[in-house]
């Protein structure tokens, strides 16, 4: 990670400052940022989505989707599968029936559910067009 923010901060600052960086470096290292640039672009991109796509999609418990990160709301039984330490200390100190609130409308539910499908098949396609770009728009 740290790698890379130093590739793609270092090759984008002599993208955009090319006039001043060619004072003191030969002008084909412009080219060669550019290409460093662009594919440091594409492997974060790629690495970050596949990552979070296996976490966070592909988990039994959670697939295909977890709608909390829409709604901001956990059910009780999410709550102490995911988190069994946090329900238990909210038991304990009786701050879990503070905390209960009424479920969303269905049509909030349906709304998430389709602007988080919209959001998973867009991802897929970026992944799937970075595949095709790395395999054979280079040839």
């Amino acid at each position: 990670m740290f790698w890379g923010i130093f590739v793609i901060g270092s090759s984008g600052l002599m993208l955009w400052f090319s006039e001043f960086f060619t004072l003191f470096i030969p002008g084909w290292f412009i080219n060669v940022a550019t290409i460093i640039h662009s594919d440091e672009a594409l492997l974060a991109v790629g690495f970050i989505f596949t990552v979070h796509f296996f976490n966070t999609h592909l988990r039994p418990e959670k697939f295909p989707m977890d709608l909390v990160i829409f709604t901001g709301r956990l059910s009780i039984e999410e709550l102490k599968f995911d988190k069994p330490l946090e329900y238990k200390e909210m038991v304990e100190t009786g701050k879990l029936e503070e905390r209960l609130v009424d479920p969303y409308p269905p049509i909030i539910l349906r709304a998430a559910r389709v602007f988080g499908w919209t959001a998973l098949l867009t991802g897929i396609s970026i992944v799937i067009w970075i595949v095709y770009a790395m395999l054979f728009a280079y040839r």
